[in-house]
């Protein structure tokens, strides 16, 4: 048997208030108290409320292709300048669209010279008419140089660099030249002392980039997983495979509220 509790007629708002209590804890998503939980935000956020008390922000530099700029990249940056950053995560992180287009993209490299750089290339010369693995390094060199030096970046070697690998953007179905492309987009960030990561999921890197050997610059780079639904989904992701054999899952993926948050692995 249970009795009703009697309070005197001066405390019996007290039930009330304590309901009102309750109810605002349960609406505190669980992302606000973890101090290891960060966001990603880029074009599609744009005019939106972001999150705030972020332990990190990882910021698109892209509009959603490889040769595009994320119009809020400003304003994003300096919301990610806001993070806490408690976790073990740089405050402020970037990404950058990746892609293979070959000859039908907008652009396609002729030669290993961009920018007036004549880059080493091991795959070989890039030449006009061809869609190889030689000029697919060439065309992610170029982005990269595009990323780091017309988008509005400050001090690009400052940053961390994400590699976003995803389906749908535009692939060559030859692997090899796929991976050449990614190659280059982490030499031309090593040539300026940045650091670089890759982001995708199992089954989108397998489609595109397929097995990465122990050769490639790609084997060793840290990975950050898409695809979870959960904080705690996002965590048991962090014992995940690694995209790549030498890599290590450093950060997670999980999507909650419309808004992407991240979990650190480490």
């Amino acid at each position: 048997m249970s009795v009703k509790p009697h309070f005197p007629r001066r405390f019996r708002w007290l039930p009330a208030l304590a309901a009102a209590v309750v109810l605002m804890l349960q609406a505190v998503p669980a992302e606000a108290a973890a101090t290891d939980v960060g966001n990603d935000v880029s074009w599609p956020q744009c005019g939106k409320t972001l999150p705030k008390g972020q332990a990190f922000g990882i910021v698109g530099v892209n509009k959603g292709t490889a040769n595009t700029t994320n119009p809020c990249l400003a304003t994003q940056l300096s919301w990610a300048g806001s993070s806490t950053g408690t976790a073990g995560q740089p405050k402020v992180a970037l990404y950058v669209n990746t892609a293979n287009p070959g000859m039908a993209g907008s652009w396609w490299p002729s030669s290993n010279t961009y920018a007036g750089t004549a880059v080493f290339n091991p795959y070989g010369q890039c030449t006009a008419n061809s869609a190889g693995a030689a000029c697919s390094y060439m065309y992610g060199w170029a982005k990269a140089y595009d990323d780091a030096n017309i988008r509005g970046i400050s001090n690009p070697s400052a940053y961390d660099w994400w590699l976003d690998v995803e389906t749908g953007n535009t692939w060559s179905g030859d692997k090899e030249a796929n991976r050449a492309d990614l190659e280059g987009m982490a030499a031309y960030f090593a040539s300026i002392n940045a650091t670089t990561g890759l982001y995708s999921t199992a089954t989108q890197w397998s489609q595109i980039a397929g097995t990465v050997p122990a050769t490639s610059p790609l084997f060793t780079l840290p990975s950050w997983l898409a695809g979870a639904r959960t904080l705690s989904a996002a965590k048991r992701n962090c014992s995940s495979a690694a995209l790549t054999g030498g890599g290590e899952v450093t950060v997670t993926q999980y999507v909650s509220g419309g808004f992407d948050y991240d979990h650190s692995c480490v």
